[in-house]
Formats: C-alpha cells, structure tokens, sequence
C-alpha cells in the first residue's frame, strides 16, 4: 500500500447482533476523516441501516446471527477453536492489509490473538457490566435448566456452577492463543470478552459501577446510534391524545412474541408503535398499532413515553437519552445485566421473555406509565449520558494513544 500521512484507525465489529456494529460505526464517524485514515470492517448484514457510511468499509465474515442467538440459548460457547482461528487468520490478513496504527474492536474475540501477533495496539469496546471488576450480581439467562426448574431454584446452581461455566465459555479462546504460542488469559470469560491493550467501557459509572479498575480501562459514555430509516406515512398521523409505547425487540430479541405484545397492548388506552426489524410479519394489526420494519430510534423514542424493547442497551441507552423508561423483555444475560443495571437506577422494568403473559405485560406498561418516579429517573440519566459525551471522549483517547 502506499504510504500515508494520516494514522490509521482500523474498526473491527463483530456484526453477530446490531449493537455491535451500531456502536463501532459511531466511533468512526466520531473521527475527524481529515485527521485519521478511518476503516470499518465487519459483516455487511447491517450496512443498509447506516447508508452510506462515511469511511472506508471492508467486508469481513461474522458468524450468523441465528447461530450465535442459538448458542446463547443452550448456554453453550459462542465460538469453538476452529471457527476463533478461521476469524484469527482473517483478521491477520485485514491487519496486514491495511497496517493499522491502532485496532478498535467491539466483540472480535479473535483481536485478543491477531493484534498481539501483530504488536497492533488493540482498544475493545464492551459493556461495563462485562468487566472482572463489575460490582454485580449475574442473573441466569433463560436456559433450559431455567425453564425446567424454575428461576428461583437454577439461579442458585447457576450462582454455585457459574465460575465452571466462565472457564468453560474462556476455554476456546485460551486455547487459540496457545496455539499461536501466546498465555492464555485465565478461566473467565469476562476476561476474554474484555481484554485488550486498552479496554472501553460504553456506559457511565452510574450505570454500572466497579470496583478500582486498571489505568488503561476507562469509561468511554454510550455510543448512541439510530438507523437511516425514513419515518414512515403515519408518523405524522399517530393521536395526540394517548401515551405512545415504542415497542422493538431488536436483531437480538424474541420476535415471535411480538403478536402477543401487540395484541395485549391494544387493550390498553395508548398508541403502540412497532418497528419489526424485518424478522416477522404482523398481519393483523389493531386499530392502536402503527407498524414499520425499522424507525429512526432517536426520533422514536423521544416520541414515546416508554420504550418496550429486548432489554439490550442500543435501544436503552437511546431511551435513556430521551428520557424514556424502559420495560425490557429479556431471554440472554447479556439483556438481564443491562436491565439490572437500568432498575437499579429506577428508570424501568425487565421481564423474562420465556415467562411474559399479556396480563403481566399490560400491568407493567401501566405502572411505568402511572408512576412518575420512571420518567424521572430516565430523564437523570439522560442527563448524565450528555455530559458524558461518549465522541468526545473516543477522541480524547484517540489523541492520547496516537499522539
């Protein structure tokens, strides 16, 4: 390649859920092109969302997204050796390519092994409820067990098994690397999920707390991402005179169970909005229900009075931006940590997505539209999430790690 007179910044997104590629997209476009040679590398599933993406864009294979939600449900790991060292020499081919001065990787477990090969300075970006060092408790996800045997009674074998399950689930990873002569990174997934050079927190300290982190982790704020859907006929025709609930269970969620929603939320005296994202048709769509594969979320869900979505935290922290509560319909941990972390700060409710009925689900909507206490707690946090400007925080790290 020739020679550049601008440091190269190579983003690498693991496009096996939207989020994701959501937030890595955020952080390139946060750079000023001008200054940086920025590339965007990952699955091109979600391109169309963020078209056209304002940086260089190279094609790079995920797993498919069924294959990883159903490794999640089994509670299996997401990633055996073969497919960690196929993603591996992948990687090393893109590193070469390019010659990166610096790696931002949002979940591309393979960068704990291609960037030290290569002596690339590598910046993971995670949820903090991720980190070894996280201040909280880990709900059981909706496993088998969990639905054979109730919560309640597998939370506590979860609770006793749950350092075997960590090893078991960093195991693979541990050994590509030894496979590639470099240590193995210890028995925790946490570890696994959260290593890097340098490790990027996308959330604020209120949110999720930890204990003293070392220097080269630090909070970095929600990347916040909407898609580039145009707002649909009816946006302009949705009534003024009832609440509006924002429902979406996102590229992550249960779709299947958004028919049950919708049907048990036209009983309710508000205007349901729906964004789809393309996974399931709704033929019958009552007279309160308006209906889209995809919606501008920024837009949505300052437009709503509360947000009922798969607990993930690209819808969440959007919500929270707008100063919407949440009721979150969760099935992984991943979904149960970031709704823990949201009731713990009053701003919603979550609900097990194996266990939601339409009565359960009505009741909850009315609390979180009865009780002001929701609204203003979200209205707090997005509050915090201004002054904690997650772009001008990506820069300032950038600035200092590039010179």
């Amino acid at each position: 390649m020739q020679a550049r007179d601008k440091p190269v910044i190579l983003f690498i997104a693991e496009a096996v859920t939207l989020a994701h590629f959501a937030r890595i997209v955020t952080l390139a476009k946060a750079l000023d092109p001008t200054a940086y040679e920025v590339i965007v590398a990952s699955d091109p599933r979600y391109t169309d969302l963020d078209a056209p993406l304002s940086c260089a864009f190279y094609p790079l294979r995920s797993i498919p997204s069924a294959e990883f939600a159903q490794a999640l449900a089994q509670g299996k790991p997401l990633y055996d050796v073969e497919k960690l060292t196929r993603y591996v020499e992948e990687d090393l081919a893109l590193i070469k390519h390019f010659k990166p001065d610096l790696i931002v990787g949002d979940f591309r477990l393979s960068l704990a092994v291609s960037a030290p090969l290569t002596g690339v300075p590598y910046a993971a970006v995670v949820n903090a409820y991720w980190s070894p060092y996280a201040d909280i408790a880990y709900p059981i996800p909706d496993l088998p067990m969990t639905r054979f045997l109730g919560v309640r009674f597998a939370q506590r074998l979860f609770d006793a098994a749950r350092p075997i399950a960590f090893a078991l689930h960093a195991r693979p990873l541990n050994q590509v690397r030894r496979r590639y002569n470099l240590p193995p990174l210890g028995h925790d997934l946490r570890t696994a999920y959260t290593w890097g050079d340098y490790t990027l927190y996308a959330d604020v300290p209120e949110l999720v707390p930890t204990q003293p982190v070392p220097a080269n982790h630090r909070y970095l704020g929600p990347p916040l991402w909407s898609a580039r859907a145009p707002l649909p006929n009816w946006w302009g025709h949705l009534p003024e005179d009832k609440p509006v609930a924002l429902l979406t269970l996102g590229s992550s969620g249960t779709a299947d169970l958004l028919p049950m929603a919708v049907s048990a939320l036209s009983e309710l005296p508000i205007t349901v909005i729906t964004a789809t994202a393309g996974k399931i048709d709704l033929p019958d769509v009552p007279a309160n229900a308006f209906v889209a594969d995809y919606l501008p979320l920024d837009v949505a869900t300052r437009r709503a009075s509360l947000v009922i979505c798969n607990g993930g935290s690209l819808t969440t922290y959007q919500a929270l931006a707008s100063g919407t509560p949440i009721l979150g319909i969760c099935s992984n941990m991943d979904q149960l940590l970031n709704m823990s972390a949201i009731e713990r700060l009053g701003a919603g409710l979550s609900m097990r997505a194996a266990r939601v009925r339409p009565a359960q689900l009505k009741e909850a909507v009315r609390t979180l539209l009865e009780i002001p206490t929701f609204t203003h707690a979200a209205e707090q946090a997005g509050e915090r999430f201004r002054q904690f400007d997650a772009g001008q925080r990506f820069r300032a790290f950038i600035s200092e790690v590039l010179g």
